[in-house]
């Protein structure tokens, strides 16, 4: 925590150096004063007592929770490949040691250093949610856990940046934790976690200035009162020598509660989001002689805590209806300002995810959407897709008109949480499993080779 107290003093010095440069330079406007960027309070490392100071994870489990990550990202015009596939392309980036610990592979190690910066950034995305979950289901073990996209969610009520398709002011900050981490249970008021999360291939150094970093995307958004949001950092250290490393801090705290009225019924739950517009800034209560102010950021207040829980659920659906291929449900789940047009385009399967492939996979059915390639000169399969049952009550089938049953989704996907998941071997698919506490899976095997007729 010092060495992280330590960074954030030496960059918010770099800062105010160059603010002055600025100023001097007359590249600033009338009136500009300096503002030393505000950072979570109260961070701490986790209890060890939390994971046993350490956590079992398969690889593919680590890039099943990035493909979920992914699925909304809308990086890339061909999204089956830039997105959606988009975890399989670190399928040989890390490999074991004699003790069994990840640590970066020879083809890890001799990518460009642009994509190595891509491949920190997405494989610290991929732990920081793996451990996330692990973290908060063991804090909550009769809890549901969804990771949702923080972007995607906060734009159900607010312009994040002027490119937003909306009249309504923008926030005007650009500081914001990666996801949120909703736990929750049908019918019941859920907490809220902003996880702010980062990755690197450089050395300890970089690690302080990364959690430094976060602390400040973490605090741009508030749930509840001045800085009462628990928050979750982490920082994952790929070492081109040593063993993957993920820091993790955490920061407690009452707010995050999304309180709900103990009558509302379970069916609200599904009530369309509409064009609300909570108020852009975070209130900040003064002290003493000080007044009153309005900080930059987001803050969802009590007149919103329900509101913002119908959006983190239909996020949530439409993550899973994503990672199953199935566009037009997904755009169905999401609102303009959320980007549904990405997801109504015409898709095709070389280049898009399309919803047709189903599977029954360790005495499960699931449907979803398949890609096939090559790997090492093998013809590989994966396959990504969601338990029938749950995604039943998500998609629209031909010929259907009725919609999205959210209440029934989260009852059904509340119930799939206790089932087993983990990696596994299917003998019956004859390859690789990893089944999600969320109904998603994510498989890959080797198919035979082609034959040339």
């Amino acid at each position: 925590m010092g060495k992280v107290e330590q960074a954030a003093a030496e960059k918010e010095h770099e800062r105010q150096e160059t603010f002055q440069k600025n100023q001097e330079e007359g590249k600033t406007k009338p009136g500009d004063t300096y503002a030393p960027l505000r950072r979570k309070p109260g961070l701490r490392p986790l209890p060890g007592e939390e994971l046993g100071l350490s956590v079992r994870l398969t690889f593919w489990d680590v890039l099943h929770h990035l493909a979920r990550g992914l699925a909304l990202s809308q990086r890339g015009a061909s999204r089956g490949l830039a997105e959606h596939w988009g975890s399989l392309k670190y399928c040989q980036a890390l490999s074991a040691d004699a003790t069994t610990h990840l640590k970066v592979s020879e083809e890890g190690k001799r990518i460009a250093t642009y994509y190595k910066a891509l491949q920190s950034e997405e494989l610290g995305h991929a732990f920081a949610l793996a451990v996330s979950e692990e973290i908060l289901t063991r804090r909550y073990p009769d809890h549901s856990i969804s990771i949702v996209r923080a972007d995607t969610a906060l734009r159900a009520g607010w312009r994040l940046t002027s490119r937003d398709k909306t009249k309504t002011k923008t926030v005007g900050y650009q500081y914001r934790p990666q996801f949120f981490a909703e736990v929750w249970k049908p019918g019941e008021s859920s907490r809220v976690f902003p996880i702010a999360c980062k990755g690197n291939h450089s050395d300890r150094r970089k690690v302080y200035e990364q959690l430094a970093s976060a602390a400040v995307h973490a605090d741009g958004v508030h749930i509840g009162a001045w800085n009462e949001t628990p928050a979750l950092l982490f920082s994952t250290e790929i070492s081109l020598s040593e063993p993957l490393t993920v820091h993790a801090l955490h920061a407690d705290g009452p707010g995050g509660w999304l309180h709900i009225p103990d009558d509302t019924p379970a069916a609200d739950i599904g009530l369309p989001v509409g064009d609300e517009n909570p108020a852009v800034g975070i209130f900040k209560p003064g002290k003493g002689k000080d007044p009153d102010t309005s900080e930059p950021g987001c803050q969802v207040g009590p007149r919103h805590y329900e509101w913002f829980q119908r959006a983190l659920a239909r996020v949530g659906a439409a993550g899973l209806t994503a990672f199953a291929g199935d566009g037009e449900s997904t755009a169905a789940l999401l609102t303009a300002r959320q980007g549904n047009d990405f997801f109504q385009s015409f898709a095709h399967a070389a280049a898009g995810s399309v919803h047709d492939a189903r599977y029954t996979l360790l005495g499960e059915r699931f449907e979803g959407t398949d890609h096939v390639f090559r790997l090492n000169g093998e013809r590989v399969q994966a396959f990504s897709g969601v338990a029938k049952d749950i995604l039943d009550a998500l998609v629209t089938r031909e010929g259907e008109e009725r919609r999205a049953d959210i209440a029934a989704y989260r009852q059904r996907a509340h119930a799939w949480s206790t089932k087993p998941n983990g990696t596994f071997w299917d003998r019956r698919w004859d390859g690789v499993v990893s089944i999600s506490r969320d109904g998603t899976v994510l498989a890959m095997r080797q198919i035979p080779p082609f034959r040339n007729e």
